[in-house]
């Protein structure tokens, strides 16, 4: 299974989920552009000492990803998706893709998988999850059907 972050903004999120991706055993992927360096304090402190044990791969583009996966199911996350995350079934091959922080996916990943976009639930006092909380939440309910 694969966790993919278009074009993330802030790195202590991206560090967060890594983390979880370590002890997942879940693929990162993480696609350009970055609002930050693989370098920056901030996404290490987040990550620990877990770098070691993250399968990371940085993508140009996130037509490079899906070139990279051409037969792998896609799920889309966004705030704004009218079906929730726990009605589907997901499998050990699938892509779970969330977008930048300030405001999700691009209309032009959003467009192309229409019938694909979920949402994790939340009350109207919040616009969204914060990223970092909604990939773990998916993560773990993906993960739990994926070796059910």
């Amino acid at each position: 299974m694969h966790i993919v972050l278009v074009e993330p903004q802030i790195p202590q999120n991206s560090g967060n989920i890594g983390r979880l991706c370590a002890g997942l055993d879940l693929e990162l992927h993480l696609v350009k552009p970055l609002g930050f360096s693989l370098e920056d304090k901030y996404l290490k402190r987040a990550g620990l000492d877990y770098w070691p044990s993250i399968r990371l791969t940085v993508h140009e583009s996130f037509h490079a990803l899906l070139a990279a996966f051409p037969e792998s199911p896609v799920w889309l996350f966004t705030a704004r998706g009218t079906r929730s995350f726990w009605d589907v079934r997901y499998g050990p091959d699938d892509l779970l893709i969330f977008g930048r922080e300030a405001d999700g996916l691009p209309p032009s990943v959003i467009s192309r998988f229409p019938d694909r976009q979920l949402t994790v639930p939340h009350n109207t006092k919040i616009r969204s999850l914060n990223l970092a909380n909604a990939v773990s939440v998916v993560a773990y309910e993906a993960q739990r059907q994926a070796l059910a």
